[in-house]
């Protein structure tokens, strides 16, 4: 008897199930699944993406150390020697002819310890992730004459602000092709009273370079300011105006 019971129940619980499986399902549509496998695969993207900005900047920050050890150890000229080097840039020694560049595999000659005492005069970081923190490895080097900085990535209107430390010898600045640099930025140069070239070519971000290559013309009366590589190609000089 109590088993015939038990049976019932059984058969009780087990005959809805077999109703509802009886009924037909479509399969969803594309659209609800493609959003389905996206949020599931969402977090993962996430992720990757979070991944790879956490070692794009890594890279920039390691590109941008700061070489105390190597300055405290070997002196102001070799650590800006070295960072210059390992950022594959080139530079050359106050009283040489010579210029010390890394290669495209970044090697490079390492004579340049030979000049310890020796402060540098040219820098040539062109296209390169050189930015606001790595300008801390060049302060010391007060006998800067030129710097090129030409299709730096990084380089933006901070950096600028930070060449007034140049003061004093910069006489020769390229900046053209920076991406992030703005009309902001530029009135930082007019520190720069030392200044004779300037080079503001390609600045995605200046809207009026016309007039802005005027207005630094008007800052810095003494420069030959080079606009081109815009709407109105125009290489702007206050000696040929004046002339």
């Amino acid at each position: 008897m109590l088993m015939q019971r038990s049976c019932r129940q059984v058969t009780l619980l087990a005959a809805p199930s077999r109703y509802w499986s009886s009924i037909p399902v479509a399969p969803p549509s594309l659209q609800p699944r493609l959003l389905l496998f996206l949020s599931q695969r969402f977090h993962d993207i996430e992720t990757i993406l979070s991944w790879s900005s956490w070692f794009k900047n890594r890279g920039l920050r390691q590109k941008n150390f700061f070489y105390g050890y190597t300055q405290q150890n070997y002196g102001d000229n070799i650590a800006a020697a070295y960072y210059i080097l390992s950022l594959k840039g080139g530079f050359r020694f106050a009283g040489q002819s010579e210029w010390f560049r890394s290669d495209r595999r970044g090697k490079f000659n390492w004579d340049f310890m030979n000049h310890r005492d020796t402060s540098i005069e040219e820098v040539d970081v062109s296209n390169t992730l050189i930015n606001y923190t790595g300008l801390e490895n060049l302060v010391k080097q007060r006998g800067l004459c030129t710097l090129s900085v030409s299709g730096c990535a990084e380089v933006d209107d901070w950096f600028l602000s930070r060449l007034h430390i140049f003061q004093d010898t910069l006489e020769e600045l390229d900046i053209s092709n920076c991406p992030r640099i703005s009309v902001g930025g530029l009135a930082a140069l007019q520190k720069l009273r030392g200044l004779r070239r300037l080079d503001v070519s390609s600045l995605p971000r200046l809207q009026n370079p016309g007039l802005v290559a005027i207005l630094l013309e008007e800052m810095l009366p003494h420069c030959h300011v080079t606009a081109i590589g815009y709407d109105h190609s125009l290489i702007y000089s206050h000696t040929q105006t004046d002339g």
